[in-house]
């Protein structure tokens, strides 16, 4: 196979994202939220595999008939925001008002983030929290909190979309990906674990799946606080 052909099966990978971002779309529409998530953590799998055969196959040289990094784009706005805000707005966790408030905030925000053109940072990471809203939306079903804290939590993060905080991309923020790597992978498991047990509270699944939340929320932020030795 030419490399040619090569970096051609890498945009038709990226494009199967749309693929399951409708499997789960329909599993929302009919709420079952397990499955739904469990598309979701295919397509996540699939976003964070997709990026480096691209530049291993320099799409753009060798494929260049697409846009790889507007493909991605599309189907992340689909898989990380607005399929999650769906699934929030009926889930039931947002009683009334908070519901509407919630969707609003997550669609209109994130559609300004994805257009900005310095979303990233000299060591790849995210300036501002990049919309990552299928990471936290998974977390919430796990959790179940109070509606004042998931309304509290989802405009905080919209704020810190457009602040000077870093958070980290795992693979391409070089330091601490030797932690990041894992970690994020440890997270896709735990995601797709407590999604496969419907959510189960006395599932070990949701604990690691909050604790591998909190730092790939955080460790770009303590970078900042936390000077580079050398």
């Amino acid at each position: 196979m030419t490399i040619q052909m090569r970096a051609l099966m890498v945009h038709f990978l990226t494009a199967t994202g749309a693929v399951f971002a409708m499997l789960a779309l329909l599993a929302a529409v009919d709420e079952e939220w397990s499955l739904m998530f469990l598309w979701l953590v295919v397509a996540f799998a699939v976003d964070g595999i997709d990026g480096p055969l691209a530049r291993k196959y320099e799409v753009q040289k060798n494929a260049p008939l697409f846009d790889g990094a507007l493909l991605d784009l599309i189907i992340d706005y689909l898989t990380y925001v607005f399929i999650p805000a769906f699934a929030l707005f009926k889930s039931g966790l947002l009683p009334g008002w908070t519901g509407w408030i919630v969707i609003i905030i997550i669609t209109f925000a994130s559609a300004l983030y994805f257009a900005i053109a310095t979303m990233k940072t000299a060591d790849k990471s995210f300036l501002g929290f990049p919309g990552c809203w299928n990471m936290v939306v998974i977390v919430l079903f796990a959790v179940e909190p109070n509606f004042w804290v998931i309304l509290g939590l989802v405009i905080f993060l919209a704020v810190a979309m457009f602040l000077p905080l870093r958070f980290i991309h795992p693979s391409r923020t070089k330091r601490w990906r030797v932690i990041s790597l894992p970690i994020s992978l440890a997270w896709v498991l735990f995601a797709g674990w407590a999604a496969w047990v419907d959510f189960d509270p006395q599932s070990w699944a949701h604990w690691g799946l909050v604790a591998t939340s909190l730092y790939l929320v955080s460790a770009g932020i303590l970078q900042q606080i936390i000077p580079e030795k050398g």
